[in-house]
Formats: structure tokens, sequence, C-alpha cells
């Protein structure tokens, strides 16, 4: 598979399985706390990547083994107890937008902590996606900004996510995708049970509305972390960290095409917002290095 249909091709697989986590993460919490959901998204993926585990804990050397778990707690375990915290009160408009700044706080990151460079034509692309961005969720009408401080959360997290995707760009490149994020997991097993264990979960009556709550979680941990942390670490080894980080462009197409199918009108305001993400994502990673 040439590279960049493989790079296009992770780029749709990761927004569709993101973009549909906020769903998994609004049923999780029905019956849940944000901190037990986040708990076991962590826990359920570093358990399927087990197996995997044990062959990376073989082949990376001790001395990369702490960069791994730094990158686990920068790419996925902060920020799914920051956006479990967000989704509670956030307006999922404002959530959308907020998501969207990882691209540029990968830019910025990048800049201030590891001498990096971008293109005018790069940020120029990443500036139209974004304000394409904004019209769609304007003419969808989903901005509140009643409790608008949990938008820090959010921003917190999408720092971090940029800061992660530079972190392994230079400090994991020779290592695999699927060592890294097995090992990362797989590390985190034993704080994600203390965690479960003093937040209550186990000694919590198991309701129906209990077990459908863990199997959502359960189901974002496998498909919204493992699954996508390994394809996410192949897109950002293929394509640079940009690009990668442009997958947050991605994600309304996919709450586009949720509501759709549940009988929303899609106008031509829709078609030209999208049309102008599309074109920044293209533009980025047409000129990148």
């Amino acid at each position: 598979m040439q590279k960049p249909f493989l790079s296009w091709f992770l780029f749709v697989i990761l927004s569709f399985i993101w973009g549909s986590s906020f769903i998994l993460m609004k049923e999780g919490m029905k019956a849940l706390s944000p901190y037990q959901v986040a708990t076991i998204r962590i826990l359920s993926a570093g358990i399927i990547l087990t197996p995997f585990g044990v062959n990376a804990f073989k082949s990376i050397a001790v001395q990369k083994r702490w960069p791994v778990l730094v990158s686990g707690l920068l790419g996925s375990f902060f920020p799914a107890y920051l956006f479990c915290l967000a989704e509670t009160k956030l307006n999922s408009g404002l959530a959308g937008i907020l998501n969207a700044l990882t691209p540029l706080f990968t830019i910025g990151t990048g800049i201030i902590f590891f001498q990096q460079k971008i293109k005018t034509q790069q940020l120029l692309g990443i500036l139209l996606g974004f304000a394409g961005l904004i019209l769609l969720f304007y003419h969808k009408g989903a901005f509140s900004f009643t409790h608008w401080e949990y938008a820090l959360f959010i921003i917190l997290a999408t720092f971090l996510y940029g800061l992660n995707v530079n972190y392994v760009r230079k400090h994991l490149q020779g290592i695999g995708s699927l060592h890294i994020a097995s090992m990362a997991f797989v590390l985190l097993l034993i704080p994600c049970l203390i965690i479960l264990s003093l937040t209550g979960y186990f000694t919590q009556p198991f309701t129906i509305g209990v077990i459908h709550a863990t199997l959502f979680g359960s189901l974002l941990g496998i498909m919204g972390t493992a699954t996508a942390t390994v394809l996410f670490y192949v897109l950002l080894k293929q394509a640079g960290p940009l690009f990668a980080s442009m997958v947050t462009y991605g994600i309304p197409f996919v709450a586009v095409g949720w509501g759709i199918l549940a009988g929303e009108v899609f106008g031509l305001n829709q078609l030209i917002s999208m049309l102008l993400i599309l074109a920044g994502v293209y533009i980025t990673n047409r000129y990148k290095k």
C-alpha cells in the first residue's frame, strides 16, 4: 500500500473511531463517574494489548521504556480523564472546536520544545481547516458557553496531544507502533485497578445500568484507545506529527454523518464548511516535509 493512500486511509479510520468515542463516553457516564469511565477505558486497552506487551518488553531497550510510559501518559491516560470530565458539562459544539486545537498545539509545542520549523503553507492549511470547523458548528447552531470553565479540560488535553506527537517523533522514532502502545498501556494496568478501587467501582451494586456502562467504557478502550492509538502511531510515523494531529479535523465529518442518519438537514452551508476543512487538511499534507 502506497504511503499517501495509507496515510489518508488511516486518517479516515481514526476520524470515524474518535468521532464515535464521544457517544460511548456519554453512554458510559449514565451510570458511572467520569473517573471510572476513563479508567475502564485505559484498563480495557491495557488488557487487550497485554499479549503484545510481552514482545514489547523484550524488544524495547530499557532506556526507552521511560519515554514509552511518558507517551502513554501524555497521549492517552491524562486526556482520557480530561475529556470525560469535560463531557459532563460541555456543549458538543464547543467541545468539537476545542478538540481541533490539537494541530495548533502540535505547532506550538514543536517550535517551543523541539525546535521544529513550520512552512507557511502548513500554517495556512491548519487555519483554513479550523475556519471551516468553526463555520460548520456555527451553522449547526451548536455553540453554547454554559459551563465554559470545563473547556479548560479539553484545552489541556489537546495541549498534551500536541506535546505527545512531537515527543514520539523525537524519542521513539525507531520503535514499532504496536510495541509503543502495548507497553504503555500494560504499564498503566496497576494504576487503573487502584483508581477503580478508590472510586468504589468494585463495591457498588452491579446493576444492568452499571454493566451497560462498563461495556461502553470497555468498547471505548478497545476501539477508541487501543486500536486507535496503534493506528495513530502508524500515521504519525508515515505522515508526520502535523498531519497526524489533524485527525481532529476529520471528527466533525463523523458527527455530520451521524446527524444525517438521525434526520438532520445537510445544506449548502455545511457543504462549504466541510470543503474548507478538507482543503485545509490537503494543503497541510501536500506541503509536509
